[in-house]
């Protein structure tokens, strides 16, 4: 146990948390590892889903309060903007508690689906931390103004209805059924038109922040236009079978 670990299969990767005896917080060496993990997926064309899972009781517990102080060459907040900004579409598969850090940790992800037993909350103003603009972004853009005020103010911690209920998760389900909801979702999402696909999804996310590049999305709309999955899109459509998309 140690370090998150990365493995590739085809259109998916995961990245697994690996401290199940420290409920899974993260060391500073760990921020680099993290990064240095989204780049290499990021770099891995045929990836279109990355995963983010954890081993043991707890999902993660964010960073490791007693190594504030410690030298690290990546900072949280740029890990955590790094798995927003990933290329493919991200899953959270949150089968434990998740506290502190790890909250944004999963609100960077597009998908986050949590199991029934499991809680949340914000420590921030508790230890008198002040948290950094994308995580405060992220909390107001996902949950909205009132939602991030009580959890960010009050430390409150919720259980798992409510983080279903505020939009912390996009999918509450029984223990058993993690697994397989996410697989299912993952070959949904592995079935898309990855120009399409992708394009929007990181589109989306500029334009919850507030931070829409207009002429990029014309870029992607014009390359998607003309691509061959369109053309893929329109006949599979018209000969009722499921599209064989190609990424071009």
């Amino acid at each position: 146990m140690g370090a998150p670990e990365l493995s590739i299969a085809g259109h998916v990767a995961t990245i697994t948390i690996r401290r199940p005896e420290q409920a899974n917080r993260l060391e500073p060496g760990d921020l680099a590892v993290m990064t240095g993990h989204i780049a290499q997926v990021n770099a891995t064309p045929e990836v279109l889903v990355l995963r983010l899972q954890a081993e043991g009781k707890y999902f993660c517990s964010g960073y490791d309060i007693g190594r504030m102080g410690a030298q690290r060459t990546v900072e949280f907040d740029e890990m955590v903007n790094a798995l927003e900004d990933a290329r493919p579409v991200t899953l959270a598969l949150i089968q434990g508690g998740v506290y502190g850090g790890a909250t944004d940790l999963s609100l960077a992800c597009d998908f986050r689906i949590g199991v029934q037993g499991i809680d949340m909350f914000m420590p921030a103003a508790r230890l008198g931390l002040h948290f950094y603009q994308r995580g405060l972004e992220r909390y107001v853009s996902r949950l909205g103004v009132d939602v991030a005020k009580r959890l960010f103010l009050t430390a409150e911690r919720i259980d798992a209805q409510e983080m279903k209920a505020v939009g912390f998760l996009t999918h509450l389900v029984a223990p058993e059924a993690l697994a397989p909801t996410a697989d299912a979702l993952t070959a949904a999402l592995s079935g898309m038109a990855p120009l399409a696909m992708l394009g929007m999804k990181k589109h989306i996310n500029r334009i919850a922040r507030n931070a829409l590049d207009a002429q990029d999305l014309q870029v992607d709309i014009a390359r998607a236009a003309a691509s061959q999955d369109l053309a893929e899109g329109r006949a599979a459509w018209a000969e009722k079978r499921p599209p064989r998309f190609s990424g071009r």
